[in-house]
Parts: structure tokens; sequence; C-alpha cells
């Protein structure tokens, strides 16, 4: 049966206010501002603005939740059920959910459903499922002592989330937080607050307690004030690496909070000269550059290819770059959706402009047009980047991909590694010696071989260099930023 996404999206009903307490509230001061839809450039609804006002009320009750107990004193059996019947919930309330996010973000509904509808849901069951899996240990003592090492919930956390994957990224925060026991705080994007806001509600249903799960929208004063906040004990951010060095300085200037940080990338696709120019190859070479329109931490824009191989890989490419349709992403026939708004395609497209000006050979795309509906970017292809070019060091986040050409697998290491940035790199090659070499010489948080991957919910995701800390989403890791470690030393002789 085919669904028809835009008849859903005529009867939604948008909800803007502030999540506090287990109710909607408006922000203290009243104020508000417009949400976009960035496909079309109509204003959905109006949106709490909050400020450090809101912060401070949404802290307090947060803390007086944790403190009661009331989530993170109970039995690993009760979060668990709550998680589960969460999970149940969002998978009920799918469609409606992934066309919020549709409509809130210019990305194309098939990948909204899939994050929305799929993957949001699966991630509260597998955390739920995991809180009674995690131990703790006893620690080898003479007969007299006992040493007890046990995990506990950190306190209050606050998830700042960015616009690239709205729901995502909040789920991905706070799945893992909820399953320690935490108080969670979201702070989503000012550019996509809606889902987040609207999944709030269906937490309270699902039975997590008034004050557990709060959500503040507004700016980047209430990121701030949660970061200089004396009673959060946690941060875990999502977004740019100037965002992220600002979050470390809050921390410092405050209490001295845990920080994790997911920041930006300029990921490297490299296709050594034995590799096999596929179809599956040419489909992972778009996707990992294309993928959410180019708006992804870890897209593969940089295409460092063999020049054994390059002309058949560009060829291929070609084609294929030629043949994308930008365009409404309520419709399933559109490959690619809207920039997030007015002002990042015109980041983009001076991107694009830098590029052709410091001679990278345009082979199609460029700077959208002026007169469109709409924050669309045009589907972009370049040949011919040097490695210091500033589209090949700079995070672009568009629909950009560039080809370097290489003569040697240590010159595709070297042009690789030529970054500050260290998130993901895919590697293709049908050498598996090849393939472990490149896999551990790359200063990456992951490793892709034939194939363009960040993994699943087991494997943990996070960069090197300045595309994280040390903390990771996803994955048993995850829990580790949201948990503490006590030691109890017990003598019985």
């Amino acid at each position: 049966m085919t669904i028809d996404y835009k008849k859903i999206s005529k009867n939604l009903k948008f909800e803007g206010r502030a999540f506090i307490d287990g109710k909607y509230v408006d922000a203290i001061d009243g104020e508000k501002f417009e949400n976009i839809n960035p496909a079309t450039g109509e204003t959905l609804c109006s949106v709490s603005k909050c400020n450090h006002k809101d912060v401070d009320l949404a802290v307090k009750v947060s803390r007086k939740a944790f403190n009661s107990g009331v989530w993170s004193r109970t039995s690993p059996e009760f979060r668990k059920d709550v998680l589960l019947k969460f999970a149940e919930l969002l998978r009920k309330t799918g469609e409606e959910n992934s066309v919020l996010e549709c409509v809130d973000t210019g990305k194309l509904i098939g990948d909204c459903i899939n994050e929305v509808a799929n993957d949001a849901p699966m991630h509260f069951q597998w955390y739920g499922e995991l809180i009674d899996k995690v131990f703790g240990k006893v620690g080898p003592t003479e007969p007299s002592l006992t040493s007890l090492i046990v995990k506990e919930p950190i306190g209050v956390v606050a998830g700042v989330v960015p616009w690239n994957f709205p729901l995502m990224m909040a789920v991905w925060k706070m799945a893992p937080a909820l399953a320690a026991g935490c108080s969670v705080i979201i702070k989503p994007a000012e550019d996509t607050p809606l889902t987040a806001i609207r999944v709030a509600q269906i937490a309270k249903e699902a039975g997590i307690p008034d004050g557990v799960l709060n959500v503040l929208p507004g700016f980047g004063d209430v990121g701030e004030a949660l970061g200089r906040h004396d009673d959060v004990d946690a941060v875990s951010f999502t977004g740019s690496t100037e965002v992220g060095g600002l979050f470390m300085k809050y921390s410092g200037e405050s209490n001295l909070k845990t920080i994790g940080l997911e920041m930006g990338g300029k990921s490297p696709f490299i296709v050594l000269e034995d590799a096999k120019i596929t179809d599956n190859l040419i489909d992972n070479a778009i996707n990992s550059a294309f993928w959410n329109g180019g708006q992804n931490c870890s897209a593969n824009m940089r295409q460092i290819i063999h020049t054994k191989v390059k002309d058949e890989f560009l060829d291929k490419v070609s084609k294929k770059v030629k043949a994308l349709k930008a365009g409404d992403p309520l419709d399933p026939s559109s490959n690619m959706g809207s920039m997030i708004s007015k002002k990042h395609l015109a980041t983009v497209d001076g991107y694009i402009q830098k590029g052709i000006d410091e001679g990278a050979k345009l082979l199609f795309g460029g700077v959208s047009s002026k007169d469109q509906k709409g924050f669309f970017a045009k589907p972009t292809l370049f040949d011919d980047l040097k490695e210091n070019m500033t589209i090949a060091q700079e995070e672009i986040f568009g629909p950009v991909l560039g080809v370097l050409t290489i003569n040697s697998d240590e010159e595709a290491l070297k042009i690789a590694s030529n970054s500050k940035y260290g998130l993901h790199a895919s590697v293709f090659t049908q050498d598996i010696d090849r393939a472990f070499h490149m896999a551990k010489s790359l200063p990456c948080g992951t490793v892709s071989v034939n194939t363009f991957s960040e993994g699943d919910i087991k494997t943990p995701f996070g960069g090197y260099r300045q595309s994280g800390s040390l903390s990771r989403d996803q994955g048993t890791e995850a829990l580790d930023q949201y948990l503490q470690t006590k030691t109890i030393w017990i003598s019985h002789s």
C-alpha cells in the first residue's frame, strides 16, 4: 500500500512549546521564534524561545527527580519495561513522526522513515534490553577485605544536538542516559526542534516520570547556560568543532562537568589501484557524499582515487551525479531534499564558488539558483582537487563530491591524514593486507572497508583529533559517559 505522506503532512498538529516537568509550557519570558519548512520557505509554527531562566527551571526539576530516586534508583527491570514501552509507542507513531521530521528538516521522507520510525525506537529497545545486563566487578583482595566496583548514574545530563539528524541525535543521548538512570535535558537545534518536543510527550505516555526528560528549544544561549550550569553533571554534544570547544570552556569555567563531544569531519573515500569499479562501489561513492544532501559529519566528500582506475571511476560517478534529483522531500522519487536554511545554502554555495576560484575542475552542478522556492543546493562534482584547497580541508556540509588523484597507497594515506579531523574513512581494495594496513594507519574513529558505513547501534561512533572526545555514542560504550565509577571497600576481619 502506497502511503500518502503529503496527506499526513496536511493533518499535522505542531507543538512548539518547551517540555518541562511532564508538561508543555511557554518560555518563562514568553518569547517565541518562527519555525520554517526549508523545502518551501513557509512557516510551520511558533516555537518557545527559552533562555537561562528556563534552563534554571529545567535543571531544578531534573535534579529533584534524580534525587528523589523516582527513576535513578528504580530497578533495572522497571526502567527496561518503560523503555520498551517507549519503543513500542514510537513505532506506532512512526509515520507521523517521520513526516513531522521531514517538513521540519527538508530531509527525504525515506530517510526519515528509516531514522525516526525504525532506528529511534530500536535504540530505546536496545538500551532497554541492555539495562539489566551491565555488571560491576569484584576486585581481588586478601580474605579480610572485599572491594566492589560499581557503576552509578552521573546525575543530570544535558544533550545538545544538531539539525542534520534531529531526532536520531537526541535519541543517541536520551536512550543510554535514561537507561543509566539519569535525568535528561535535550536542547534541540533551533532549526529543527519539533520531533524532540513531540517525543517528550510520548516518553511521558510510556511511563518516564515527570522531570526525568525535559526539552528546551531555543538558541545558543540555552546551550551555553546548560554548559555553564553548576548543577548539570554532564553535557553530551553533537555539532561543530567550534561549539564543541566552547563547551570545554564552559566546563572549565563552571563545575568541571563531564563533556562528551562528537563533532565535524572531512572524511576520505579511498579507492586503491586493485579495486574493482563495480556498481556497488559507485553507489557507495554517491551515498557517502550525497546522503542527507551531504549534511552529515562523516560525509566522504574527499574521494581519493588511484590514477589507474580514476577514469573509469569518474565516468561512472559523473553519470550518477547527473541523474540525482533534488526535489520535494515528501516525494519518494526525490533523491535529495533541501539544505536546512537559506543561510546554510549560501554557505554551501560559497564553498562551491571557492572551489571554482581555487582551480578545481567543475564537472557538474555549481552555485544554486536564486529564484527557487525552498533552499535546494545543486548536486556538485569536482575533479582535480588538490589536498590543500579549501574544499578539500574544510567541512562543506553540502552535496559536493571532489576527486583527488593519487599514485600509491602511501600517497593516499598522506592525503587522507592531512586534516584536523578524524571521524571516518572508507577504503576500497581487494587485498586483505592492504585493507588492514589502511584501516590501522588512518587516524579516525571508524574505517569502512569496501563499503560506506558508520556502523550500527552495536558499535561505538565518534572521532579522533578535532572530530571528538574520548566519549562515544552508540554501543555499550555510550553508557560510559552517563555512569560514574565507585569503589566500595569492606573490611570483615
